[in-house]
């Protein structure tokens, strides 16, 4: 049974070039990077030009990059770190955030740190503008925390709109980018924005690793204390293949983003449509339209009895989606996000998601197993 992989908003599974850049850091060059020999020397080289790549192909200053051991990580940093060195008393977000701003906007209101407000949002995800510039108006001294693409629904925002609503407000813009990263380009530069995240696992590259970009003027101070690592913002010694991973990663990306979005957008297309024909009174849940992530299909199955074990069927049959976020696993929770922007809508919500390995034949397989279910024919075991 050939199995298919459809979960790729969880995790992406590594790129072979990305692993030939990393081996030689992980058989040969073992220096620690802070060691001023020539085994030391050789490591620092390796992690200095990783960040200048980064750097580069997303066009900010190479000090406004801090390596991270994830998104997780970083948003936590932006968040907690704006609260406690740059005066923020009121955080805003929305109630469709992944927990690693949820919970922290929840964490800082709750030890007293700073005030926590709910943006409203429209009935596809996005971010309510009027809402928003109404906030920022009642409540000054504020951090605006909105992810650049939902995990679940893969609904996108507008990060000029929104940085420039800030601006004008005085106030900080944090977007958890994790889902974007090495999907879109990005041009910091010219981009009204103050922190973003990346996790190079959702791009090909290896688990362990992402980083903050942390714009020049926008300084937090360290959470992890111990060491002058990372230009003195995270101590511990360096992940240094996971650094060269996450910049090769990157490198591969970007070199080969107009291929990838157009084979990407291209099977979620031909799925939708695949969908569509087998399976009567489907629907899709967040913005469907073509401003959309393009790696994410959430899809709402008719409330008939069958959609209730769709996914361990699919996986019964070898086929890899989700039923929403992946990142709270052992959870036996349903999807927040769904829960919120859709809570009278019955029937299941499988969430498949794509990569540049991904091939019409998984795609098609996929749409055969579903239409078996939802046929009433058995499944293998």
């Amino acid at each position: 049974m050939k199995k298919v992989y459809l979960d790729n908003a969880a995790t992406t599974p590594l790129d072979p070039e990305v692993l030939d850049a990393m081996l030689p850091y992980m058989r040969e060059h073992h220096g620690n990077p802070s060691a001023i020999h020539s085994f030391g020397r050789t490591t620092r080289a390796a992690v200095e030009t990783a960040r200048r790549t980064v750097a580069s192909l997303l066009n900010c200053a190479p000090g406004e990059i801090v390596f991270t051991s994830g998104g997780t990580e970083a948003d936590n940093m932006a968040i907690m770190g704006s609260v406690r060195d740059l005066g923020v008393q009121n955080v805003i977000t929305s109630p469709i955030e992944h927990h690693a701003v949820e919970y922290v906007a929840h964490a800082v209101e709750s030890e007293g740190k700073a005030k926590a407000h709910w943006l409203k949002l429209h009935a596809d995800g996005q971010p309510d503008l009027v809402h928003l510039e109404a906030l920022l108006k009642a409540y000054p001294k504020a951090l605006v925390s909105l992810m650049h693409a939902n995990n679940e629904i893969g609904t996108r925002i507008d990060l000029m709109a929104i940085g420039h609503l800030c601006r004008q407000y005085d106030a900080l813009f944090h977007s958890d980018t994790v889902q974007t990263m090495g999907h879109y380009r990005f041009d910091l530069a010219n981009t009204p924005i103050d922190f973003i995240t990346c996790a190079a696992h959702k791009f090909h590259g290896p688990k362990g690793i992402g980083f903050l970009y942390m714009r020049n003027g926008a300084t937090l101070k360290p959470m992890i204390l111990g060491g002058s690592q990372e230009r003195n913002m995270r101590a511990g010694t360096e992940n240094i293949y996971g650094i060269v991973g996450l910049a090769k990663a990157m490198e591969v990306g970007y070199r080969d983003l107009d291929e990838h979005v157009r084979h990407i957008s291209g099977l979620k297309q031909h799925m939708k449509k695949r969908l569509l024909e087998a399976v009567p009174g489907i629907g899709f849940n967040g913005d469907s339209s073509e401003k959309a992530l393009y790696t994410v299909l959430s899809v709402n199955f008719p409330d008939d009895g069958k959609s209730e074990m769709l996914i361990y069927n699919m996986d019964i049959e070898g086929i890899a989606c989700s039923g929403g976020s992946a990142c709270s696993s052992g959870s036996n929770k349903g999807s927040h996000v769904l829960g919120h922007l859709y809570p009278e809508r019955p029937g299941a919500n499988v969430r498949f998601s794509f990569s540049k390995f991904t091939t019409q034949e998984d795609v098609d397989r996929a749409v055969e197993v579903v239409a078996r279910v939802f046929a009433g024919a058995p499944v293998k075991s």
